[in-house]
Order: C-alpha cells, then structure tokens, then sequence
C-alpha cells in the first residue's frame, strides 16, 4: 500500500507511522528522516538544505520534494510506503501525484488522525522534559513521574520545553490549518481519505487504522 498520513501535532503520528509501517511491512518514510540522513551523509540534497537551515530560511518545497523521491525511489518502497510529514502543503501534495503517475502508480489512501484541539493542547502542553542529557519524557496526566518535577530515571529536574508551552502549540497548530489542512480537501476530491479518531490507547487507535485501511482497500 501507497500511504500519506496526516493529523495535527499531538495527534501521534511518528508513534502510529512506525506501529503501521510494521503490521503493512511498508517503509515508513519521514520528512525528519530524510533531512537528518541527508544532512548526516552530506548528499548533494543534504548540503543545500543544510544552507538554508544554517542561514535560517525554510528549506524550499522542491529540495524537499527531490528528498521524498529519491527515498521513494528505492528498493524497499518498490510494494508500498508511508509517508509521514510529506506532503505539508497542496503544491507538495501535486508534486507527489505528478510523480506517483510518472511511475504509473498511485495511493491507496490518506489516513487523517483525528484529535480535537484541545486534547492537542493537553497532549503536549503536559510534556515534562528531565534536563539531563539523557531527556526523558513524562506527561503531567498519562505519564506523571512519581515525585513532582523530579526524573525517575535520574533524578533530574524536570521542565516543560519552550516548544512545548500552549503558546507556541497553538502557534503550530495555526500553521497545520492554514498549510497542511488543505491536503485533506485536496485528497477528499481524489476519494482517497480515511478517518479515524485518534483518542485512546496507542493499540486501539493502531487496530482501528488497519481495519479502517483494510474497509477503503475492499472498497466497503
């Protein structure tokens, strides 16, 4: 299967990706990925996005672009993948179909992770980061550590990141709805879109993509 997964942030995405790319025995292609492997063996693409990042500037669609098809391009995506983070807007998501025809291929679905803002908001906003190198992570309702502000693991402090505050998450969330929020318009027209809730257990929610994927593959 050919997949894109979309959802705001906080709506476990990277966890499901990497849960989904296993069951379907897919690739699991992230955006972040390809930037560090690229960055890190300092290829042609790598190089260029790395001067744009260092003089901070947003790294442009089509350095981006070239990464995902270079990626997509390999042998272990030859049956299917899932990309996570591309495409993040419409003009990457009509480079993606453009290239996915180029090889006389074409998704088989959008798998959209559904999460009310709010529960957003609460999902990241409660992070708790242990200072020490070793950052361990804790949530101040599903995941507290025993001892307020103090690490289980080490016994560092724990502190709540500054992209962590609600601030700066309602910020991100602003960005997903007015750049990648489109994308799902874009592929509702195609018929391609599969919701599911993204509320519950990390298992649940994972059971519910399959059968949800397996229901828009039979066609029912």
């Amino acid at each position: 299967m050919r997949i894109v997964l979309v959802g705001p942030p906080g709506a476990g995405k990277g966890t499901q990706a990497v849960r989904l790319s296993e069951e379907l025995r897919i690739p699991h292609i992230s955006t972040g990925d390809l930037f560090r492997a690229n960055i890190s063996q300092q290829t042609e693409l790598g190089k260029l996005a790395k001067s744009y990042m260092d003089a901070g500037n947003l790294v442009p669609d089509e350095v981006t672009i070239a990464m995902a098809e270079d990626r997509m391009g390999q042998p272990d995506a030859e049956n299917g993948f899932l990309l996570d983070g591309f495409p993040r807007n419409v003009s990457q998501a009509e480079a993606l179909d453009e290239l996915l025809e180029n090889e006389n291929v074409t998704l088989d679905a959008v798998l959209d992770l559904e999460v009310p803002e709010d529960e957003v908001v609460k999902r990241i906003a409660g992070r708790r980061t242990c200072r020490n190198k070793s950052e361990h992570v804790f949530h101040v309702t599903y995941s507290p550590p025993k001892k307020e502000g103090v690490c289980d693991v080490c016994g560092g402090e724990l502190y709540q990141r500054d992209d962590d505050s609600e601030g700066t998450v309602r910020k991100r969330l602003e960005v997903y709805h007015t750049q990648t929020e489109p994308i799902i318009d874009y592929y509702k027209a195609q018929g391609l879109v599969v919701t599911i809730s993204a509320l519950g257990p990390v298992d649940e929610i994972t059971q519910r993509a399959l059968g949800a994927l397996k229901r828009d593959e039979d066609g029912n």
